[in-house]
Protein backbone atom coordinates (compact mmCIF):
# COMPACT_ATOMS: atom_id res chain seq x y z
CA UNK A 1 0.00 0.00 0.00
CA UNK A 2 1.47 3.38 -0.98
CA UNK A 3 2.38 5.95 1.62
CA UNK A 4 -0.27 8.28 3.01
CA UNK A 5 0.54 11.92 2.23
CA UNK A 6 -0.56 14.36 4.92
CA UNK A 7 -0.61 18.16 5.06
CA UNK A 8 -0.73 19.60 8.57
CA UNK A 9 -0.10 22.82 10.43
CA UNK A 10 2.27 22.19 13.34
CA UNK A 11 5.71 22.72 14.80
CA UNK A 12 7.88 20.13 13.03
CA UNK A 13 10.14 19.79 16.08
CA UNK A 14 7.29 18.20 18.06
CA UNK A 15 6.54 15.31 15.71
CA UNK A 16 7.28 11.72 16.75
CA UNK A 17 8.21 10.35 13.30
CA UNK A 18 11.19 8.42 11.99
CA UNK A 19 12.72 11.59 10.51
CA UNK A 20 12.07 15.28 10.15
CA UNK A 21 13.65 17.23 7.33
CA UNK A 22 15.69 20.31 8.11
CA UNK A 23 15.67 23.09 5.51
CA UNK A 24 19.35 23.74 6.19
CA UNK A 25 22.02 26.05 4.88
CA UNK A 26 25.22 24.73 3.30
CA UNK A 27 27.16 24.66 6.58
CA UNK A 28 24.57 22.44 8.37
CA UNK A 29 25.49 24.30 11.56
CA UNK A 30 22.14 25.98 12.20
CA UNK A 31 20.57 29.21 11.14
CA UNK A 32 17.22 30.92 11.23
CA UNK A 33 13.69 29.68 10.70
CA UNK A 34 13.06 25.94 10.84
CA UNK A 35 16.81 25.25 10.77
CA UNK A 36 17.41 27.17 13.99
CA UNK A 37 14.31 25.69 15.64
CA UNK A 38 15.45 22.14 14.87
CA UNK A 39 18.97 22.78 16.16
CA UNK A 40 17.65 24.36 19.38
CA UNK A 41 15.21 21.51 20.01
CA UNK A 42 17.72 18.74 19.20
CA UNK A 43 20.44 20.10 21.46
CA UNK A 44 24.18 20.60 21.21
CA UNK A 45 24.89 17.05 20.01
CA UNK A 46 23.24 17.82 16.67
CA UNK A 47 25.66 20.66 15.97
CA UNK A 48 28.59 18.42 16.88
CA UNK A 49 27.47 15.68 14.49
CA UNK A 50 26.75 18.19 11.74
CA UNK A 51 30.22 19.71 12.11
CA UNK A 52 31.68 16.33 11.20
CA UNK A 53 29.66 16.19 7.96
CA UNK A 54 31.60 19.14 6.45
CA UNK A 55 28.54 20.84 4.99
CA UNK A 56 26.12 19.90 2.25
CA UNK A 57 25.78 20.95 -1.37
CA UNK A 58 22.60 22.60 -2.61
CA UNK A 59 20.24 19.88 -3.83
CA UNK A 60 21.79 17.19 -1.62
CA UNK A 61 20.84 15.75 1.79
CA UNK A 62 22.62 14.22 4.79
CA UNK A 63 21.17 12.37 7.76
CA UNK A 64 21.98 12.66 11.48
CA UNK A 65 20.53 11.52 14.75
CA UNK A 66 17.56 13.37 16.21
CA UNK A 67 19.01 13.64 19.73
CA UNK A 68 16.51 15.46 21.98
CA UNK A 69 13.83 15.59 19.27
CA UNK A 70 10.94 13.10 19.25
CA UNK A 71 12.09 12.18 15.71
CA UNK A 72 14.80 9.50 15.54
CA UNK A 73 16.63 11.23 12.68
CA UNK A 74 17.06 14.60 11.02
CA UNK A 75 17.55 14.68 7.26
CA UNK A 76 19.29 17.95 6.42
CA UNK A 77 18.75 19.24 2.91
CA UNK A 78 19.83 22.44 1.23
CA UNK A 79 17.31 23.87 -1.18
CA UNK A 80 18.10 26.60 -3.66
CA UNK A 81 17.75 30.32 -3.11
CA UNK A 82 15.16 31.67 -5.55
CA UNK A 83 16.65 33.89 -8.29
CA UNK A 84 13.66 33.95 -10.62
CA UNK A 85 13.61 30.28 -11.62
CA UNK A 86 16.04 30.38 -14.52
CA UNK A 87 19.20 29.41 -12.60
CA UNK A 88 18.40 25.75 -12.04
CA UNK A 89 16.23 26.30 -8.97
CA UNK A 90 13.48 23.79 -9.92
CA UNK A 91 16.00 21.02 -10.62
CA UNK A 92 17.89 21.73 -7.39
CA UNK A 93 14.71 21.68 -5.32
CA UNK A 94 13.60 18.41 -6.98
CA UNK A 95 17.01 16.96 -6.20
CA UNK A 96 16.79 18.06 -2.55
CA UNK A 97 13.50 16.20 -2.09
CA UNK A 98 14.72 13.11 -3.99
CA UNK A 99 17.88 12.95 -1.89
CA UNK A 100 15.82 13.19 1.33
CA UNK A 101 13.69 10.26 0.24
CA UNK A 102 16.78 8.29 -0.78
CA UNK A 103 18.41 8.93 2.61
CA UNK A 104 15.24 7.77 4.33
CA UNK A 105 15.08 4.67 2.16
CA UNK A 106 18.68 3.76 2.98
CA UNK A 107 17.69 3.72 6.68
CA UNK A 108 14.38 1.94 6.05
CA UNK A 109 12.34 4.84 7.42
CA UNK A 110 8.55 4.59 7.42
CA UNK A 111 7.64 8.21 8.19
CA UNK A 112 9.22 11.49 7.09
CA UNK A 113 8.01 15.04 7.84
CA UNK A 114 9.00 17.96 5.60
CA UNK A 115 8.82 21.73 6.02
CA UNK A 116 8.40 23.87 2.90
CA UNK A 117 12.03 23.61 1.75
CA UNK A 118 13.32 26.86 0.17
CA UNK A 119 9.93 28.60 0.51
CA UNK A 120 10.89 30.63 3.57
CA UNK A 121 13.89 32.96 3.69
CA UNK A 122 15.22 31.44 0.43
CA UNK A 123 12.26 33.06 -1.34
CA UNK A 124 11.03 30.16 -3.47
CA UNK A 125 7.38 30.83 -4.45
CA UNK A 126 5.22 28.66 -2.18
CA UNK A 127 2.92 27.25 -4.87
CA UNK A 128 5.81 26.21 -7.13
CA UNK A 129 7.70 24.73 -4.17
CA UNK A 130 4.58 22.81 -3.09
CA UNK A 131 4.15 21.36 -6.59
CA UNK A 132 7.73 20.07 -6.57
CA UNK A 133 7.41 18.71 -3.01
CA UNK A 134 4.11 16.92 -3.58
CA UNK A 135 5.24 15.48 -6.92
CA UNK A 136 8.41 14.15 -5.27
CA UNK A 137 6.26 12.59 -2.54
CA UNK A 138 4.10 10.82 -5.13
CA UNK A 139 7.21 9.44 -6.81
CA UNK A 140 8.76 8.32 -3.51
CA UNK A 141 5.53 6.61 -2.43
CA UNK A 142 5.69 4.52 -5.61
CA UNK A 143 9.44 3.82 -5.33
CA UNK A 144 9.80 2.97 -1.65
CA UNK A 145 7.26 0.42 -0.38
CA UNK A 146 8.46 0.70 3.24
CA UNK A 147 7.36 4.35 3.34
CA UNK A 148 4.03 4.64 5.17
CA UNK A 149 3.65 8.36 5.91
CA UNK A 150 4.89 11.52 4.21
CA UNK A 151 3.91 14.60 6.16
CA UNK A 152 4.16 18.17 4.91
CA UNK A 153 4.27 20.40 7.97
CA UNK A 154 3.38 24.04 7.57
CA UNK A 155 3.90 26.59 10.31
CA UNK A 156 1.21 28.95 9.01
CA UNK A 157 -2.38 28.47 7.94
CA UNK A 158 -1.66 30.29 4.67
CA UNK A 159 1.12 27.90 3.69
CA UNK A 160 -1.03 24.92 4.65
CA UNK A 161 -3.80 26.22 2.39
CA UNK A 162 -1.40 26.60 -0.55
CA UNK A 163 -0.25 22.99 -0.06
CA UNK A 164 -3.87 21.76 0.10
CA UNK A 165 -4.82 23.65 -3.07
CA UNK A 166 -1.74 22.34 -4.86
CA UNK A 167 -2.48 18.77 -3.79
CA UNK A 168 -6.03 19.12 -5.11
CA UNK A 169 -4.75 20.50 -8.43
CA UNK A 170 -2.42 17.49 -8.71
CA UNK A 171 -5.30 15.13 -7.93
CA UNK A 172 -3.73 13.95 -4.67
CA UNK A 173 -5.83 12.69 -1.80
CA UNK A 174 -4.16 14.02 1.33
CA UNK A 175 -4.98 13.46 4.96
CA UNK A 176 -4.65 16.00 7.71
Amino acid sequence: MPAIIEIIQADITTLAVDAIVNAANNTLLGGGGVDGAIHRAAGRELVLECAGLHGCETGDAKITGGYMLPARYVIHTVGPVWHGGDQGEPELLQSAYRRCFQAGHQRGLKSIAFPAVSAGVYGYPMREAATIALTAAQEAAALYPELERIIFVQFSEGAQQVYRETAAALGLMCGS
